[in-house]
């Protein structure tokens, strides 16, 4: 049977619940990351600096969404009940059972918390047990380390690097690292992220 093409819906865990992302998140979306560089230093584009910016941002998140390019997710920290930042299925090839994981970012005071390693097991789960999925792949600029050292405790094999894969705002080009997970290894690999949180 073939893959699922993934369609807005909600995903609830322990700590987060990820729904879809609409325009109303856009103030608590603000409150948690806007005008930090750290955030979107990796993310493409300037640092939004005022609400205005971000929802230019999120604008054309959700419009691309409309032409079916992104099914984007609002992460919700549920115990304090606000958007902690966004995340996506992108690049989707139902057809040929892949998908990405991509355009994540979480407010600061987020990092290092049970955030990121559920939101990825909400997607994972999602992806390879209701969807059908035989690959998600993730990537991210070969300078961020931090995502690197994330991504890999995911479970994900890393398969290499396409070199000036992108420019980036400051005119640097960047090298963009790939990883993926198979459908045969997820078992394994939920089964440490189950233990992890």
């Amino acid at each position: 049977m073939p893959a699922k093409t993934p369609q807005p819906v909600r995903l609830t865990g322990h700590h987060v619940e990820l729904v879809p992302l609409t325009m109303e998140h856009l103030g608590e979306l603000f409150a948690a990351g806007g005008g930090d560089d750290e955030v979107w230093r990796w993310q493409g584009g300037p640092t939004p600096r005022t609400q205005e910016e971000l929802g230019a941002k999120l604008g054309a998140l959700l419009e691309a969404a409309e032409r079916g390019e992104y099914v984007p997710f609002a992460v919700i920290h549920r115990a304090s009940g606000q958007a902690a930042g966004w995340t996506t299925f992108m690049d989707i090839d139902a057809p040929n059972e892949r998908l990405e994981i991509g355009w994540t970012w979480y407010g600061h005071a987020f990092r290092r918390t049970a955030v990121n390693t559920e939101t990825k097991l909400l997607l994972l789960t999602h992806a390879f047990e209701e969807l059908g999925m035989g690959r998600v792949q993730l990537k991210t600029d070969h300078m961020n380390h931090r995502s690197q050292a994330a991504i890999a405790r995911l479970g994900a094999q890393r398969e290499g690097v396409l070199r000036r894969h992108r420019r980036r705002p400051d005119g640097t080009w960047r090298d963009t690292v790939y990883f993926s997970l198979l459908a045969e290894e997820w078992p394994a690999a939920k089964a440490r992220l189950s233990a992890r949180l």
